[in-house]
């Protein structure tokens, strides 16, 4: 089992999950693969395709500014590297959320609750 550092990430808004996921060099083999989270490719198509600036793109996904940013720069480095030493882009795995379109507005853009467990009391009794 494999221990993390740090508080737990959390889960970004996405628009879809896109049809193509992978993208590389046509003219010669490649160079090995870069894997793509689908909340970067979200981070940069809010960002870059659609023009927002970095607040907006934030606020539709459900993640601070910062959060955002180091997406983006996450992503930008990824597609970089990829572009630059001719390896294949997969675009796969990360922590989102697909937005439904049953709901618009503000509660739209709601996270789900967190589901919380019993009473710690009520998890180790033993320990009174």
């Amino acid at each position: 089992m494999q221990y993390q550092r740090g508080r737990r990430r959390g889960a970004r808004w996405i628009s879809h999950i896109p049809i193509v996921r992978a993208f590389g060099p046509l003219d010669q083999p490649p160079r090995g693969s870069v894997q793509l989270k689908f909340e970067e490719l979200e981070a940069l198509r809010l960002v870059d395709l659609e023009g927002m600036d970095q607040e907006q793109a934030a606020v539709t996904m459900g993640i601070s500014r910062k959060s955002l940013w180091l997406d983006l720069k996450r992503a930008r480095g990824k597609v970089t590297e990829a572009l630059v030493t001719g390896m294949i882009i997969q675009v796969e795995g990360g922590t989102y959320m697909v937005r439904g379109n049953q709901a618009s507005g503000p509660e739209r853009m709601r996270m789900p609750g967190r589901v919380r467990g019993p009473p710690a009391e009520q998890r180790f009794p033993e320990q009174r």
